[in-house]
């Protein structure tokens, strides 16, 4: 037990020591999640009512989790946060590794994770073979794997992983689809998506335009890469309006895009031409829907999906399921002007105890 113990210790300490000196060799534009890093989990305060009641972890049995995270997004840092939160309420640690966009990094964070000999990882990769080959990895090395927002493509692996954790995204696409026939119809629409390559993107815009044309409501006329840069979403959206093309609909993305788009549109005076909708739920957009310049999103919180996929994963690893194979969707929320204040539709992305409330009414099992 003591050699564990030392190893984890000793694996820690490593990590300390790349983390510094990648700090000192590339400069990132990142968020706090970009600091190229692991971070140890801190012990968390007591929370609401409906969390698990977990006993005091021994030293012995104490974890030490990994978490590999895509990019700075702001969405990847709550997801991350999500993740810790779970960890801090059990007691154990979680080791956070950056890949800013960069697939070779990816790998070798994979190896990283490998070598420290962690308990169990999350991979959030940002490209469709990502997950694959983290699930392959970590399958050869003995080491249980959940994949977030890998739209199943994990799960086409080779081994086994635990799970795939994700957001609808086809039914997210078939509902904008819906809500544009019923509050819309005869108007034209485009696309600004985030990145061409991403898997969540294209399975929104596929069923987006699939579900248009069955409605036969809305016409899709274009659909375009704003690469998740606000600058670039507004770049788009001028091109998309001096084109000519006919169309009244904006859909972006994500709401730090969409804020972009609405204040170009605003600052021109054109807003009141457009409809302009959204995904996300976020901090960026709730005051858009507050004051009707955002017409409708979906609530999509990366935090809580990050407390799920621990939940999922030190389930595994506990020994309290032998689940494998597993596709965890967290479900669709609407968001308009009649529900922004309920935190049960509107779900935040920070971390908050009604992540333990939502758990326990959608996914039961896990708060066993």
């Amino acid at each position: 037990m003591k050699k564990k113990m030392y190893k984890r210790v000793v694996a820690l300490l490593c990590a300390s020591v790349m983390v510094l000196s990648l700090t000192a060799c590339q400069k990132t534009e990142s968020t706090d999640t970009a600091a190229d890093n692991q971070q140890a989990a801190e012990t968390k305060e007591e929370t609401g009512n409906s969390e698990p009641q977990t006993e005091e972890t021994s030293a012995g049995d104490k974890k030490v989790y990994g978490y590999i995270t895509p990019g700075p997004d702001t969405w990847y840092q709550r997801n991350v946060e999500g993740f810790q939160m779970g960890a801090e309420k059990a007691g154990y640690d979680v080791v956070v590794l950056n890949s800013d966009y960069d697939a070779s990094k990816e790998v070798a964070n994979i190896d990283a994770m490998i070598n420290q000999g962690v308990d169990g990882v999350c991979i959030f990769s940002f490209n469709e073979n990502g997950a694959k080959i983290a699930a392959e990895k970590f399958a050869e090395a003995g080491i249980p794997v959940v994949a977030t927002d890998s739209c199943a493509t994990a799960l086409d692996a080779e081994q086994d992983i635990v799970a795939a954790i994700d957001f609808d995204w086809v039914e997210m696409g078939n509902n904008y689809a819906q809500w544009m026939a019923d509050n819309h119809a005869g108007e034209n629409y485009v696309i600004i998506t985030g990145n061409f390559e991403s898997v969540p993107c294209q399975m929104i815009n596929e069923a987006m335009t699939a579900k248009s044309e069955e409605l036969a409501q809305n016409e899709c006329i274009d659909i375009r890469e704003g690469k998740y840069d606000p600058s670039e979403a507004v770049n788009v959206a001028q091109d998309l309006i001096s084109s000519g093309k006919e169309f009244s609909i904006i859909y972006v993305m994500n709401e730090d895009m969409a804020a972009a788009v609405v204040q170009m549109l605003e600052n021109n005076n054109l807003l009141d031409q457009y409809t302009v909708i959204a995904q996300n739920g976020s901090p960026a957009g709730l005051p858009l829907i507050e004051n009707g310049k955002l017409s409708y999103t979906i609530s999509s919180s990366p935090g809580w999906e990050g407390l799920v996929s621990f939940l999922v994963l030190d389930q595994y690893v506990t020994g309290s399921s032998t689940a494998v194979e597993q596709a965890v969707m967290l479900p669709i929320m609407p968001v308009d002007q009649e529900n922004i204040n309920d935190e049960s539709k509107v779900v935040p992305w920070e971390v908050n105890d009604i992540y333990w409330d939502l758990t326990n009414e959608y996914f039961p099992d896990l708060m066993k």
